[in-house]
Order: C-alpha cells, then structure tokens, then sequence
C-alpha cells in the first residue's frame, strides 16, 4: 500500500469516528490469536473510553487508509529520569487483518516516531510476546531492538 494512501491521526477521544475506531480495532486486536482469542466483552468499551479520557497520559493514533481505519496505537505517556524528558509507550498496536503485511504497520510506527521527536520526546518503548513472530519483524523493520542490557517485562495482577 502506498503512504500517500495512509493518514495519520492522532485521536480524539471526543470523536464520535475516532472512538469507533478504537473500539472496533482493539475487539479485532483482542479477537486475534495474539490477543485473547476472544470478542471484548460486552459493555467493556463504555469503560475503556471513560476510562481512556480520565487518563492524561494517553495519547492514540490511528491510521486510515482510504476511507476505513487499518490501524491504532493506544500509548501511554512516561517520563524518562534519565533522560529528563517524555517517552511513548506503545501499549496496545493493532493491523486490521485486511492491512497486514501491506506496510501499514511500519507507517503507522514511523509516523509515532515522528510525532514524538517532534514533540521533543527522548524514545519509544514497548512489548511484544515472545511468540508473537510477526509483530517482532514489524518492530525490527521499524528500528526497534532489544534493550541494552535486555530487560524483561514482568508483571504481578489480581
């Protein structure tokens, strides 16, 4: 797919289109194997929306291709100490199946990347499962690599 085709936006949660975005790219990303292999439950969207915009670290963006939304990134702003400025965590991404494997991934990184050295933010982070092979060659294809030293990503839930 070409870029010229591509738009980048960055979301607002007071977009009635841009919600429906989310929503329907996150039930996709949660439907995916590598999600939870399940629909998002129901009335769980009215929460993550509220959610999202009680929330002043989110930032998200979208990608459209045409006139259907291939893609989202649901972020999380985090201050580096050590850099003495912002970074983007990139919590959630998501290719709509029908995009996948057509570069839209890539632009939509690039394009998060751009906004953020704009913005003056000091890096990108994220995670990705260990089996999750595709997504790996997405990143890799996008400059991202393994922390130096290599960090793991551990978590304690209830």
């Amino acid at each position: 797919m070409e870029n010229s085709s591509l738009t980048f936006i960055e979301i607002d949660l007071y977009n009635n289109a841009h919600v429906e975005a989310l929503i329907d790219l996150l039930d996709c990303y949660m439907r995916d194997p590598m999600g939870v292999s399940a629909p998002m439950p129901e009335n769980m969207a009215p929460k993550i929306i509220e959610g999202l915009r009680n929330y002043s670290g989110y930032l998200g963006f979208l990608i459209k291709a045409g006139d259907r939304y291939a893609a989202l990134a649901n972020c999380n702003k985090n201050f580096s100490t050590w850099k003495a400025r912002y970074l983007i965590n990139i919590h959630d991404l998501v290719v709509h199946p029908d995009f996948r494997g057509q570069g839209v991934g890539l632009f939509l990184l690039d394009q998060i990347a751009a906004w953020a050295q704009k913005n003056d933010y000091c890096r990108l982070n994220l995670e990705v499962r260990n089996d999750n092979s595709s997504a790996q060659k997405l990143y890799r294809k996008a400059g991202f690599t393994d922390c130096n030293p290599p960090m793991y990503f551990w978590e304690r839930s209830w």
